[in-house]
Protein backbone atom coordinates (compact mmCIF):
# COMPACT_ATOMS: atom_id res chain seq x y z
CA UNK A 1 0.00 0.00 0.00
CA UNK A 2 1.07 3.32 -0.90
CA UNK A 3 1.99 6.41 1.75
CA UNK A 4 -1.06 8.31 -0.64
CA UNK A 5 -3.45 5.59 -0.05
CA UNK A 6 -2.56 5.10 3.68
CA UNK A 7 -3.25 8.85 4.22
CA UNK A 8 -6.35 8.81 2.69
CA UNK A 9 -7.67 5.92 5.00
CA UNK A 10 -6.89 7.75 7.55
CA UNK A 11 -8.93 11.17 6.22
CA UNK A 12 -11.87 9.02 5.85
CA UNK A 13 -11.26 7.49 9.09
CA UNK A 14 -11.23 11.04 11.12
CA UNK A 15 -14.21 12.11 8.90
CA UNK A 16 -16.37 9.46 10.08
CA UNK A 17 -15.54 10.17 13.68
CA UNK A 18 -16.31 14.05 13.07
CA UNK A 19 -19.88 13.33 11.46
CA UNK A 20 -20.94 10.77 14.25
CA UNK A 21 -19.42 12.86 17.46
CA UNK A 22 -21.75 15.58 15.09
CA UNK A 23 -24.50 12.99 15.22
CA UNK A 24 -24.69 12.50 18.89
CA UNK A 25 -24.19 16.25 20.06
CA UNK A 26 -27.27 17.01 17.63
CA UNK A 27 -29.12 14.04 19.75
CA UNK A 28 -27.53 14.79 23.31
CA UNK A 29 -29.43 18.72 21.77
CA UNK A 30 -32.37 17.43 21.02
CA UNK A 31 -33.22 15.25 23.69
CA UNK A 32 -32.50 17.80 25.82
CA UNK A 33 -34.98 20.06 24.47
CA UNK A 34 -37.12 17.67 24.49
CA UNK A 35 -36.69 17.29 28.66
CA UNK A 36 -37.21 21.14 28.76
CA UNK A 37 -40.10 20.96 26.62
CA UNK A 38 -41.98 18.46 28.35
CA UNK A 39 -40.40 20.02 31.93
CA UNK A 40 -41.99 23.03 31.11
CA UNK A 41 -45.41 21.79 30.35
CA UNK A 42 -45.79 20.18 33.08
CA UNK A 43 -45.03 23.23 35.15
CA UNK A 44 -47.62 25.40 33.46
CA UNK A 45 -50.32 22.24 34.10
CA UNK A 46 -49.38 22.68 37.73
CA UNK A 47 -49.79 26.32 38.10
CA UNK A 48 -52.82 26.19 36.02
CA UNK A 49 -54.41 23.24 38.79
CA UNK A 50 -56.39 25.55 41.37
CA UNK A 51 -56.28 23.99 44.86
CA UNK A 52 -59.00 23.27 46.70
CA UNK A 53 -60.64 25.56 48.91
CA UNK A 54 -60.25 24.69 52.61
CA UNK A 55 -64.07 25.13 54.42
CA UNK A 56 -66.47 24.14 57.32
CA UNK A 57 -69.79 22.93 56.68
CA UNK A 58 -72.81 22.12 58.35
CA UNK A 59 -75.43 19.89 57.69
CA UNK A 60 -79.66 20.69 57.90
CA UNK A 61 -81.66 19.79 61.01
CA UNK A 62 -84.77 20.01 62.34
CA UNK A 63 -85.75 21.48 65.28
CA UNK A 64 -88.61 23.45 67.07
CA UNK A 65 -88.61 27.04 66.45
CA UNK A 66 -90.83 29.64 67.47
CA UNK A 67 -91.22 33.24 66.33
CA UNK A 68 -91.93 36.03 69.01
CA UNK A 69 -92.02 39.65 69.37
CA UNK A 70 -89.53 40.97 72.14
CA UNK A 71 -89.82 43.95 74.38
CA UNK A 72 -89.13 45.47 77.81
CA UNK A 73 -90.94 46.46 80.78
CA UNK A 74 -91.17 47.23 84.35
CA UNK A 75 -93.06 45.03 86.23
CA UNK A 76 -95.77 45.80 88.50
CA UNK A 77 -98.69 44.93 90.67
CA UNK A 78 -102.28 44.70 89.03
CA UNK A 79 -104.01 45.08 92.67
CA UNK A 80 -102.36 48.07 94.29
CA UNK A 81 -103.48 50.74 96.44
CA UNK A 82 -102.30 54.04 97.51
CA UNK A 83 -103.30 54.57 101.09
CA UNK A 84 -104.43 57.81 102.20
CA UNK A 85 -105.86 59.80 105.16
CA UNK A 86 -109.50 61.10 104.77
CA UNK A 87 -109.55 63.05 108.28
CA UNK A 88 -107.03 65.71 109.47
CA UNK A 89 -105.50 64.21 112.61
CA UNK A 90 -102.48 63.42 114.84
CA UNK A 91 -101.24 59.69 114.20
CA UNK A 92 -101.05 58.24 117.71
CA UNK A 93 -100.20 54.41 116.71
CA UNK A 94 -98.16 53.17 113.67
CA UNK A 95 -98.89 49.38 113.79
CA UNK A 96 -97.80 48.05 110.40
CA UNK A 97 -94.22 48.39 108.04
CA UNK A 98 -93.75 47.92 104.83
CA UNK A 99 -92.46 44.23 104.60
CA UNK A 100 -95.62 43.19 106.13
CA UNK A 101 -98.70 41.47 104.89
CA UNK A 102 -101.78 42.67 105.44
CA UNK A 103 -105.47 41.67 105.28
CA UNK A 104 -108.64 43.23 103.34
CA UNK A 105 -109.85 45.80 106.42
CA UNK A 106 -106.62 45.66 108.82
CA UNK A 107 -105.83 48.82 111.19
CA UNK A 108 -102.37 50.59 109.90
CA UNK A 109 -101.96 53.27 112.14
CA UNK A 110 -104.53 55.38 114.23
CA UNK A 111 -105.27 58.74 114.64
CA UNK A 112 -106.34 60.92 117.28
CA UNK A 113 -110.51 61.32 117.08
CA UNK A 114 -110.87 63.47 120.43
CA UNK A 115 -113.00 66.05 118.55
CA UNK A 116 -114.64 63.81 115.94
CA UNK A 117 -115.45 61.79 119.02
CA UNK A 118 -117.55 65.36 120.51
CA UNK A 119 -118.76 65.56 117.14
CA UNK A 120 -120.36 62.36 117.36
CA UNK A 121 -121.88 63.03 120.62
CA UNK A 122 -123.22 66.63 119.72
CA UNK A 123 -125.09 64.75 116.80
CA UNK A 124 -126.25 62.12 118.66
CA UNK A 125 -127.50 64.33 121.48
CA UNK A 126 -129.26 66.56 118.87
CA UNK A 127 -131.21 62.99 116.94
CA UNK A 128 -132.37 61.64 120.39
CA UNK A 129 -134.08 65.03 120.95
CA UNK A 130 -135.60 65.27 117.63
CA UNK A 131 -136.63 61.88 117.79
CA UNK A 132 -138.30 62.64 121.62
CA UNK A 133 -140.11 65.42 120.19
CA UNK A 134 -141.37 63.67 117.17
CA UNK A 135 -142.92 60.28 119.00
CA UNK A 136 -144.53 63.34 121.35
CA UNK A 137 -146.03 65.22 118.18
CA UNK A 138 -147.27 62.09 116.89
CA UNK A 139 -149.36 61.39 119.22
CA UNK A 140 -150.87 65.17 119.37
CA UNK A 141 -151.37 64.92 115.89
CA UNK A 142 -153.39 61.73 116.23
CA UNK A 143 -155.91 63.36 118.73
CA UNK A 144 -156.09 66.62 116.51
CA UNK A 145 -153.83 68.61 117.78
CA UNK A 146 -151.41 70.03 116.01
CA UNK A 147 -151.61 69.99 112.18
CA UNK A 148 -149.85 67.32 109.91
CA UNK A 149 -147.54 69.89 108.34
CA UNK A 150 -145.44 70.42 111.76
CA UNK A 151 -145.30 66.61 112.20
CA UNK A 152 -143.92 66.69 108.37
CA UNK A 153 -141.20 69.25 109.66
CA UNK A 154 -140.29 67.42 112.67
CA UNK A 155 -140.16 64.37 110.70
CA UNK A 156 -137.96 66.20 107.67
CA UNK A 157 -135.50 67.23 110.91
CA UNK A 158 -135.20 64.07 112.47
CA UNK A 159 -133.94 62.93 109.30
CA UNK A 160 -131.46 65.16 108.58
CA UNK A 161 -130.03 64.62 112.44
CA UNK A 162 -129.83 61.28 111.86
CA UNK A 163 -127.77 61.44 108.76
CA UNK A 164 -125.42 64.48 110.66
CA UNK A 165 -125.23 61.69 113.01
CA UNK A 166 -124.12 58.83 110.93
CA UNK A 167 -121.90 61.37 109.22
CA UNK A 168 -120.07 62.32 112.73
CA UNK A 169 -119.62 58.48 112.86
CA UNK A 170 -117.91 57.52 109.32
CA UNK A 171 -115.44 60.66 109.76
CA UNK A 172 -114.85 59.26 113.42
CA UNK A 173 -114.20 55.85 111.94
CA UNK A 174 -111.80 57.16 109.40
CA UNK A 175 -109.29 58.11 112.30
CA UNK A 176 -108.60 54.15 111.90
CA UNK A 177 -106.21 54.19 108.68
CA UNK A 178 -107.33 50.77 107.03
CA UNK A 179 -106.10 48.28 104.44
CA UNK A 180 -108.58 48.52 101.64
CA UNK A 181 -107.09 45.28 100.25
CA UNK A 182 -105.06 42.64 101.13
CA UNK A 183 -101.63 42.48 100.31
CA UNK A 184 -98.04 43.65 101.46
CA UNK A 185 -97.13 46.62 102.31
CA UNK A 186 -94.39 48.04 99.86
CA UNK A 187 -94.07 51.32 100.62
CA UNK A 188 -94.57 53.67 103.99
CA UNK A 189 -94.18 57.37 103.68
CA UNK A 190 -91.48 58.98 105.95
CA UNK A 191 -94.15 61.58 107.63
CA UNK A 192 -95.88 58.03 109.16
CA UNK A 193 -94.24 58.77 112.62
CA UNK A 194 -95.96 58.82 115.90
CA UNK A 195 -96.82 62.77 116.75
CA UNK A 196 -96.98 64.13 113.02
CA UNK A 197 -100.55 65.49 111.91
CA UNK A 198 -101.70 64.91 108.41
CA UNK A 199 -104.36 65.83 106.52
CA UNK A 200 -106.49 64.43 103.18
CA UNK A 201 -104.39 65.72 99.81
CA UNK A 202 -108.06 67.57 97.82
CA UNK A 203 -107.74 67.52 94.36
CA UNK A 204 -104.50 65.36 93.95
CA UNK A 205 -104.43 62.02 92.18
CA UNK A 206 -103.22 59.40 94.57
CA UNK A 207 -99.74 58.33 94.14
CA UNK A 208 -96.57 57.17 96.67
CA UNK A 209 -95.62 61.07 96.84
CA UNK A 210 -99.03 61.30 98.49
CA UNK A 211 -99.90 58.27 100.25
CA UNK A 212 -99.30 57.23 103.55
CA UNK A 213 -99.19 53.88 102.51
CA UNK A 214 -98.36 51.68 99.28
CA UNK A 215 -100.26 48.38 99.80
CA UNK A 216 -99.01 45.65 96.71
CA UNK A 217 -100.78 42.49 95.97
CA UNK A 218 -97.63 40.14 94.88
CA UNK A 219 -99.25 37.19 93.30
CA UNK A 220 -101.17 39.47 90.59
CA UNK A 221 -98.42 41.42 88.40
CA UNK A 222 -98.50 42.35 85.22
CA UNK A 223 -96.36 44.23 82.77
CA UNK A 224 -97.53 46.48 80.33
CA UNK A 225 -95.37 46.29 77.14
CA UNK A 226 -96.07 49.24 73.78
CA UNK A 227 -95.45 47.84 70.74
CA UNK A 228 -95.13 49.06 67.68
CA UNK A 229 -97.99 48.98 65.62
CA UNK A 230 -97.02 47.02 62.52
CA UNK A 231 -96.81 44.06 65.06
CA UNK A 232 -100.60 44.59 65.97
CA UNK A 233 -101.99 41.65 63.58
CA UNK A 234 -99.45 39.25 65.19
CA UNK A 235 -100.47 39.91 68.66
CA UNK A 236 -103.42 38.39 70.18
CA UNK A 237 -105.02 38.01 73.93
CA UNK A 238 -104.03 34.32 75.36
CA UNK A 239 -100.23 34.45 73.66
CA UNK A 240 -97.36 32.74 75.99
CA UNK A 241 -94.64 34.50 76.86
CA UNK A 242 -91.51 34.09 78.20
CA UNK A 243 -90.21 36.12 80.59
CA UNK A 244 -85.78 36.69 82.46
CA UNK A 245 -85.10 39.11 84.92
CA UNK A 246 -81.54 40.29 85.30
CA UNK A 247 -82.44 40.06 89.27
CA UNK A 248 -83.18 36.40 88.86
CA UNK A 249 -80.65 35.08 86.46
CA UNK A 250 -80.96 31.62 84.55
CA UNK A 251 -84.67 31.41 85.40
CA UNK A 252 -87.32 31.74 83.09
CA UNK A 253 -90.88 32.77 83.64
CA UNK A 254 -93.55 32.26 82.32
CA UNK A 255 -96.57 34.87 81.74
CA UNK A 256 -99.33 35.37 79.34
CA UNK A 257 -101.45 38.16 76.73
CA UNK A 258 -104.24 39.97 78.79
CA UNK A 259 -104.45 42.48 77.25
CA UNK A 260 -104.03 44.44 73.83
CA UNK A 261 -105.48 47.70 73.43
CA UNK A 262 -107.42 48.67 70.57
CA UNK A 263 -106.02 51.68 70.49
CA UNK A 264 -102.79 53.04 68.53
CA UNK A 265 -101.02 56.16 70.07
CA UNK A 266 -100.54 58.50 67.56
CA UNK A 267 -97.67 60.18 68.58
CA UNK A 268 -95.68 57.26 69.02
CA UNK A 269 -97.35 54.50 66.56
CA UNK A 270 -97.52 51.86 69.26
CA UNK A 271 -99.88 50.17 71.17
CA UNK A 272 -100.22 49.16 74.96
CA UNK A 273 -100.19 45.35 75.30
CA UNK A 274 -100.68 43.63 79.20
CA UNK A 275 -99.08 40.67 80.31
CA UNK A 276 -100.25 38.89 83.16
CA UNK A 277 -97.12 36.66 84.64
CA UNK A 278 -98.82 33.12 85.62
CA UNK A 279 -95.45 32.40 87.35
CA UNK A 280 -93.61 33.86 90.02
CA UNK A 281 -92.40 31.21 92.17
CA UNK A 282 -92.11 34.16 95.10
CA UNK A 283 -89.35 35.96 93.79
CA UNK A 284 -90.81 38.49 91.38
CA UNK A 285 -91.12 42.13 92.78
CA UNK A 286 -92.57 45.12 91.74
CA UNK A 287 -90.16 47.56 89.82
CA UNK A 288 -88.08 45.06 88.65
CA UNK A 289 -87.17 45.04 84.89
CA UNK A 290 -88.47 42.34 82.07
CA UNK A 291 -87.30 41.35 79.11
CA UNK A 292 -90.69 39.89 77.44
CA UNK A 293 -90.80 37.19 74.73
CA UNK A 294 -94.37 37.27 73.40
CA UNK A 295 -94.60 33.99 71.37
CA UNK A 296 -96.96 34.53 68.40
CA UNK A 297 -96.07 31.63 65.99
CA UNK A 298 -94.26 28.32 66.98
CA UNK A 299 -93.11 25.34 64.54
CA UNK A 300 -92.56 22.22 65.81
CA UNK A 301 -90.36 20.63 62.73
CA UNK A 302 -88.73 23.58 60.74
CA UNK A 303 -85.65 22.85 58.84
CA UNK A 304 -82.48 24.82 59.89
CA UNK A 305 -79.41 25.68 59.23
CA UNK A 306 -77.02 27.86 60.93
CA UNK A 307 -77.28 31.74 59.80
CA UNK A 308 -73.76 32.34 59.15
CA UNK A 309 -74.50 29.92 56.13
CA UNK A 310 -76.35 32.76 54.30
CA UNK A 311 -74.06 34.68 52.06
CA UNK A 312 -73.34 38.41 52.56
CA UNK A 313 -74.81 40.92 49.41
CA UNK A 314 -77.89 42.28 47.70
CA UNK A 315 -80.77 39.91 46.12
CA UNK A 316 -82.53 37.03 47.37
CA UNK A 317 -80.80 34.60 50.30
CA UNK A 318 -78.36 32.48 48.57
CA UNK A 319 -75.94 29.61 50.14
CA UNK A 320 -73.04 27.63 49.45
CA UNK A 321 -73.92 23.77 48.66
CA UNK A 322 -71.40 21.11 49.10
CA UNK A 323 -71.74 17.62 46.91
CA UNK A 324 -69.12 15.12 46.01
CA UNK A 325 -66.51 18.31 46.85
CA UNK A 326 -68.15 20.54 44.64
CA UNK A 327 -69.39 23.90 45.81
CA UNK A 328 -72.38 25.11 44.14
CA UNK A 329 -74.39 28.35 44.74
CA UNK A 330 -78.04 27.72 45.65
CA UNK A 331 -80.76 30.29 46.29
CA UNK A 332 -83.59 29.85 49.63
CA UNK A 333 -86.73 31.20 50.78
CA UNK A 334 -86.59 31.70 54.42
CA UNK A 335 -89.12 31.65 57.36
CA UNK A 336 -88.62 32.20 60.97
CA UNK A 337 -85.05 32.65 62.19
CA UNK A 338 -83.50 33.77 65.65
CA UNK A 339 -79.79 34.46 66.72
CA UNK A 340 -77.94 31.17 65.76
CA UNK A 341 -80.96 29.49 63.16
CA UNK A 342 -82.54 30.47 60.49
CA UNK A 343 -85.59 28.35 59.01
CA UNK A 344 -85.19 27.76 55.47
CA UNK A 345 -89.03 27.29 54.03
CA UNK A 346 -87.73 26.30 50.19
CA UNK A 347 -84.26 25.25 48.22
CA UNK A 348 -82.48 23.13 50.83
CA UNK A 349 -83.45 19.38 52.00
CA UNK A 350 -83.10 17.60 54.76
CA UNK A 351 -79.21 16.28 55.18
CA UNK A 352 -77.97 18.64 52.54
CA UNK A 353 -74.34 19.95 54.06
CA UNK A 354 -74.11 24.32 53.55
CA UNK A 355 -70.75 25.94 53.95
CA UNK A 356 -70.28 27.98 57.42
CA UNK A 357 -66.96 29.16 56.93
CA UNK A 358 -65.10 30.30 54.25
CA UNK A 359 -67.52 31.27 51.80
CA UNK A 360 -65.41 34.52 51.12
CA UNK A 361 -62.75 32.19 49.15
CA UNK A 362 -65.44 29.55 47.40
CA UNK A 363 -66.76 30.28 43.76
CA UNK A 364 -69.74 28.24 42.05
CA UNK A 365 -68.51 25.18 41.01
CA UNK A 366 -65.22 25.13 43.32
CA UNK A 367 -63.09 22.51 44.53
CA UNK A 368 -63.66 22.41 48.21
CA UNK A 369 -61.99 20.93 50.84
CA UNK A 370 -64.12 20.31 54.18
CA UNK A 371 -61.91 20.25 57.11
CA UNK A 372 -64.42 19.82 60.15
CA UNK A 373 -66.90 16.47 60.89
CA UNK A 374 -70.20 18.28 60.08
CA UNK A 375 -72.49 16.40 62.36
CA UNK A 376 -76.53 16.59 61.85
CA UNK A 377 -78.06 17.76 65.05
CA UNK A 378 -81.00 15.75 65.89
CA UNK A 379 -84.28 17.76 66.96
CA UNK A 380 -83.79 19.57 69.97
CA UNK A 381 -85.98 19.66 72.91
CA UNK A 382 -85.98 23.10 73.42
CA UNK A 383 -87.44 25.54 71.06
CA UNK A 384 -85.43 28.04 69.50
CA UNK A 385 -87.31 31.09 69.60
CA UNK A 386 -86.71 33.75 66.81
CA UNK A 387 -87.21 37.40 67.47
CA UNK A 388 -89.93 39.56 65.77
Amino acid sequence: MTRRNCRTETQVSQNTRIWLLAMLVIAAIALSACDKANGNSAGKDAKDEVPAVPVEVAATRRAEMAAVYTGTAPIESERKAFVMPKVKGEIRQVLIDEGQRVREGQILARLDGDQLRLEVALAEATMRKLERDYARNTELQAKGLISAVSIDNLKYELEAARASWELARLQLSYTDIRSPIAGTITQRLDVVKVGNTVTPVGGVIESADSALFVVEDLDSLILRVNVPERELAKLSVGQVCELSFDAVPGRAFAGQVALVSPYVDAATATFGVRIRVTETGGLLRPGMFARVAIIYERKLDALQIPRTALLEGDGPPKVFVVKDGKASERPVQLGLSNGAYVEVVTGLKDGEQVVVVGQTAVKPGATVRIVNTPARPAASAEPAVAAG
